[in-house]
C-alpha cells in the first residue's frame, strides 16, 4: 500500500503486509516508472523524508537517475577482493590449477589493495607496484598484472548502469602497454642436457625404497612418465586409471590445457612402468597423493634429493622440454611432435596443419623412437644391471 504526501508531489510511504514502512520517491524517468527508497520509518522522520525527497527530485530534474546514482556509488566502493570473487564465480570454465595460481598471484602482489575499492588502483599505482614486484621477479610481475588487467576488463563489461554504460570505462593496466612498461622476460630454454641425463636418470631410479616419504616410488614413476611422454605437470599428476588403456596401450587427456581431449600412444617402457604401478595401486589416480586433490603435487623434497645426488638442477617443465628437444633431434615430423606434446595443430597461421590427420600408429612409432633414444643415452641396460646388484 502506498500513502502519498500532501506537501511533496511524488513522496509516498510504502507499507508492506508485514507492516514495514518505507519512504519512497516516485517519478517517471524517460517514460519508465522509477521508485527510489529514501529510508525506513520511524528511523527516518517525515521532515527528513521531505528534505531528502526534494534533493532526489532536484537530481531527477537535472537528468540524474537516482537508482543509477546509487549503483554508481555502491560500485565505486566495490573492492578488489569482491570483484575477484565475482570473476571466479562467473568464469566457471577456469581450471582448478588456474584458480589456485590466480589466488596466489592476487594475494602476493595486491595484498594491500584486497579490501580497497578497485577504482583506487590508478595508473600511477599500477606503474609503481609493477616496478616494485619486478625487483623480485620480472616474470611474476608481468603475470600478476595480466591477472589484474583481466579483472578490470571483466569489471568493464560486468558493471553497467541502466543504459548499458560501463562503470569501469578505464583499465589502468593499459598504461603498461602504452608506455612499453612490461618487463622483457625471455622464454625459458632450460632442459636436461644429454651429458646430464645418465646422472639424473640414475638418481631418479634410486628413489625406489628411499624413505623420504611413502610416495618415493610414485615420484620416481611420475618423473619418468614426464620424461618419456612430455606431458605437462598437471596432466600427468591428475591421470586416472580410467584414462589409461593398457590393452590398446594408449592414454587419454580428458581436459588438457588447450581444452582439446586427445588420445596418445604409450611406449613399451611406459607400458611396463604403468603395469607395475597398476598392480600396487589402490587409488583412482595413477599417482595418488595425500592432499586435497587426491593426486601427487610437485614433489619438492624428492626433487631436491635428485638434484643433490646427480648435480643436475631441473624443473618439472624441463622434462617436457627435454622430450621435445630429443624428438626434434631425431627428425620426427613437426606435426607428430606437436601432437605428442598436445599443442594446437590447427593454428590459423599454419594452414597445412589443418589438412594433416593424426595417425595413432605413426605417433606410436615416434614416441617409441624417442623412448629408445633416451634409454640409450642413459645407458639403461647397464644401469639396471648395476641397480639390481644393489
Amino acid at each position: 500500500m502506498y500513502v502519498y504526501d500532501t506537501k511533496i508531489s511524488g513522496l509516498c510511504l510504502s507499507v508492506t503486509d508485514k507492516g514495514t514502512k518505507s519512504f519512497l520517491v516516485y517519478r517517471k524517468i524517460k517514460g519508465i516508472p522509477v521508485r527510489t527508497t529514501l529510508g525506513h520509518f520511524p528511523d527516518m522522520t517525515i521532515e527528513q523524508a521531505r528534505k531528502k525527497a526534494l534533493e532526489t527530485l532536484a537530481k531527477i530534474a537535472d537528468g540524474v537517475n537516482p537508482i543509477d546514482d546509487k549503483r554508481k556509488h555502491e560500485i565505486s566502493n566495490i573492492t578488489l577482493c569482491e570483484v575477484f570473487e565475482t570473476y571466479l564465480t562467473i568464469r566457471k570454465n577456469l581450471k582448478e590449477g588456474t584458480i589456485l595460481d590466480y589466488k596466489k598471484t592476487i594475494h602476493q602482489t595486491f595484498s594491500d589493495y584486497l579490501d580497497k575499492p578497485l577504482k583506487s588502483i590508478t595508473k600511477e599505482i599500477v606503474m609503481q607496484l609493477h616496478a616494485k614486484r619486478g625487483e623480485q621477479s620480472k616474470a611474476r610481475a608481468n603475470n600478476a598484472f595480466r591477472v589484474l588487467r583481466a579483472l578490470f576488463n571483466f569489471a568493464r563489461n560486468h558493471y553497467e548502469d541502466s543504459e548499458g554504460n560501463s562503470l569501469f570505462a578505464e583499465n589502468p593496466v593499459e598504461k603498461l602497454s602504452a608506455t612499453k612498461g612490461w618487463f622483457r622476460v625471455p622464454r625459458k630454454q632450460s632442459y636436461i642436457k644429454r651429458a646430464d641425463l645418465p646422472a639424473w636418470f640414475k638418481a631418479v631410479i634410486e628413489l625406489e625404497g628411499i624413505r623420504i616419504s611413502s610416495k618415493a616410488d610414485a615420484v620416481r614413476d611420475y618423473l619418468l612418465l614426464l620424461l618419456f611422454t612430455g606431458l605437462r605437470r598437471e596432466e600427468a599428476a591428475s591421470l586416472k586409471w580410467k584414462d589409461i588403456d593398457l590393452i590398446d596401450r594408449t592414454f587419454t587427456l580428458q581436459d588438457p590445457k588447450n581444452r582439446i581431449s586427445v588420445t596418445l600412444p604409450i611406449s613399451n617402457y611406459v607400458y611396463e612402468l604403468l603395469q607395475q604401478r597398476k598392480k600396487k595401486s589402490k587409488s583412482e589416480f595413477v599417482f595418488s597423493g595425500e592432499g586435497k586433490t587426491g593426486h601427487i603435487v610437485e614433489p619438492r623434497k624428492q626433487m631436491l634429493r635428485i638434484k643433490k645426488q646427480s648435480g643436475v638442477t631441473f624443473s618439472i617443465h624441463d622434462l617436457r622440454r627435454t622430450f621435445a628437444t630429443i624428438g626434434e633431434s631425431l627428425d620426427i615430423s613437426r606435426y607428430s611432435l606437436k601432437r605428442l606434446l598436445n599443442h594446437k595443430t590447427n593454428d590459423d597461421a599454419d594452414v597445412t596443419s589443418g589438412y594433416v590427420v593424426p595417425n595413432l600408429d605413426r605417433l606410436r612409432e615416434a614416441t617409441e623412437k624417442i623412448t629408445m633414444h633416451i634409454l640409450k643415452l642413459v645407458n639403461y641396460e647397464s644401469l639396471m644391471i648395476d641397480h639390481e646388484k644393489l
